[in-house]
């Protein structure tokens, strides 16, 4: 087959056949095809968009491009993905609560991704912490601590592995069809039986409304069906960055904080929504009233946070940072954020917020560039909220005063304030599953 037609094939909106994407994604991987052409099949995908039949087809292909984990069925095993947000550090709270109701969690993660932060780069601000254990390990880990949260192996979906990469750098990342492929396919390698979206909608996502969303939902669920996985979607609010915290050690702290029982507001309400989902899709709770009963006492009794700390522990890293969190990487410089005028807050655009800590970085600009962990923000106020001119509204954390002080100044001018009251957002838009009325 010639790379190129394929490629012009897709550029003309014609589908692919599976013959076709095995013959091209495994060239890839086996390095026969280059970079630039795999990056215009990626291209084409996004401007031609894909059929289900096709979306189902890729998935397949990325599923066979390396092995797969299997677990007991009597594990029940359940997953949640979120497709990204700014702030978004939900996965590392919610496993151990889960885990801590008898639920079994094999999870895995991604690195940042365009203006989103990644899980695995949040966990691996924790000293020693490893994400890269193998498929042994991965299974044991999971049977003793309830759960496990690894990076993709090279034998564990690699085609995902290296075009989720590109991705990044190819302004490609929104592509429904990469996105149902990329998420379906791991979720189903790793061996989880139920799995639950969490669908970001809004400024700070890669899907910025509702009518979008649900037709990623369609595809994802679709797709779960093909291949025998039961799938729950929960679309959230993401106009504004989720917590008060952005960054990598950052977030590692908010979340020790949460799972120590700090009140926050709209982690609490995504949290408790998408472990009700988990516990109910995988029969470890029967009713909505008894997983939320599960999920408070895991919190009120410390259970979640002893189960974090032994999954530390588990994955190398040091649970100490559990009791002191000023063993995370710490900034050298705290630069306050300014509010530029007064009223109440009308939006946020909280996407650029994400690109202009990328200029600290606390994300990525290219597929090899270093993260400094300690790099990040505060910032508490929300959509609704009020401030006046000249208030700190927030923090920068750095290493570079200088580059401090300028995204200090593109966070304030991200934030556009009304004269007149404005009100709250729901966390919570839709549920889409068996169980929502």
């Amino acid at each position: 087959m010639n790379p190129v037609e394929l490629i012009i094939k897709k550029k003309t909106g014609k589908e692919l056949t599976q013959n076709e994407l095995e013959y091209f994604i495994n060239s890839y991987i086996n390095n026969e095809i280059p970079e630039y052409q795999m990056s215009a099949l990626l291209m084409s995908i996004y401007f031609k968009s894909m059929k289900i039949e096709e979306i189902q087809t890729l998935t397949k292909v990325y599923i066979e491009s390396g092995k797969q984990i299997t677990f007991p069925k009597s594990y029940k095993t359940v997953d949640k993905h979120s497709t990204g947000g700014v702030g978004d550090k939900i996965s590392i709270m919610l496993a151990p609560i889960v885990a801590a109701c008898g639920g079994k969690i094999p999870m895995i993660s991604g690195r940042g991704l365009g203006h989103t932060g990644g899980t695995l780069d949040k966990l691996e601000s924790i000293p020693g912490f490893r994400t890269d254990i193998n498929d042994k390990e991965f299974k044991e880990i999971v049977e003793k601590v309830g759960f496990s949260i690894i990076s993709q192996s090279e034998e564990l979906v690699p085609a995902d592995r290296r075009i989720y990469a590109l991705r990044d750098v190819t302004g490609t990342v929104e592509s429904l069809p990469l996105i149902t492929a990329s998420i379906m396919s791991k979720k189903i390698a790793e061996g989880a039986q139920n799995l639950v979206i969490d669908l970001k909608i809004g400024s700070g996502a890669f899907i910025k409304d509702i009518k979008t969303g649900k037709k990623l939902a369609d595809l994802l669920i679709k797709t779960g069906e093909k291949f025998g996985q039961k799938v729950s979607v929960v679309f959230s609010n993401m106009n504004s960055p989720l917590g008060e915290y952005i960054g990598n050690a950052l977030e590692i702290k908010e979340t020790i904080e949460y799972l120590q029982g700090k009140e926050l507001p709209d982690i609490d309400i995504l949290t408790k929504t998408l472990a009700t989902e988990m516990l109910l899709l995988s029969e470890t709770a029967s009713t909505k009233l008894e997983a939320m009963e599960m999920i408070e006492d895991a919190i009120e009794t410390g259970k979640a946070l002893k189960y974090f700390k032994d999954f530390i522990t588990a994955q190398g890293g040091s649970e100490k940072v559990c009791d002191d969190v000023s063993l995370l990487p710490q900034a050298r410089y705290t630069i306050p954020i300014i509010s530029q005028r007064s009223g109440w807050i009308n939006s946020i655009d909280s996407q650029q917020i994400g690109y202009a800590l990328i200029e600290i970085d606390a994300g990525r600009k290219t597929l090899d560039s270093k993260l400094n962990y300690a790099s990040g923000a505060f910032l508490p106020k929300k959509i609704g909220d009020k401030i006046t001119i000249n208030e700190e509204i927030g923090k920068v954390f750095c290493d570079d005063k200088n580059l401090g002080k300028m995204v200090a100044d593109k966070i304030a001018n991200c934030y556009l304030v009304s004269n007149k009251k404005v009100q709250k957002q729901n966390m919570i838009l839709k549920i889409l599953n068996k169980f929502s009325d």
